[in-house]
């Protein structure tokens, strides 16, 4: 089992890129290891770590389906739908929540928000 190589942040080569910066470049890192690891010191904690992936190992990001939007569309819906009363909320429903605000926060008096 060899170790990875640890570079302080900022220091690494080039050659080297994390999940994100992979993302700009439209890459994934396509099925490899993770090749080194950066570290960035912290004062009475542990240092944060940031993985890195070889740049010239990763592939293009696969392209969005019909079939992949209808789904992501398909779950962004479920997302907004509030449980309770079964009308789009126009927003994320908070998993705080569990409804949409009026549901959550009924109003006592009846009106709704009339002023």
């Amino acid at each position: 089992m060899s170790t990875l190589p640890v570079y302080r942040w900022h220091l690494a080569p080039d050659g080297y890129a994390t999940r994100r910066q992979l993302r700009a470049r439209d890459l994934r890192p396509g099925g490899q290891g993770v090749a080194a690891q950066l570290e960035r010191p912290r004062r009475r904690r542990g240092p944060l770590v940031a993985y890195l992936y070889r740049v010239d190992l990763a592939k293009p990001v696969r392209p969005m389906t019909p079939a992949r939007w209808a789904a992501l569309a398909k779950a962004n819906t479920a997302r907004r739908t509030c449980p309770a009363c079964r009308r789009d909320a126009g927003y994320v429903i908070p998993t705080s929540l569990g409804t949409c605000v009026p549901c959550a926060y009924p109003d006592p008096d009846g009106s709704e928000g009339n002023t």
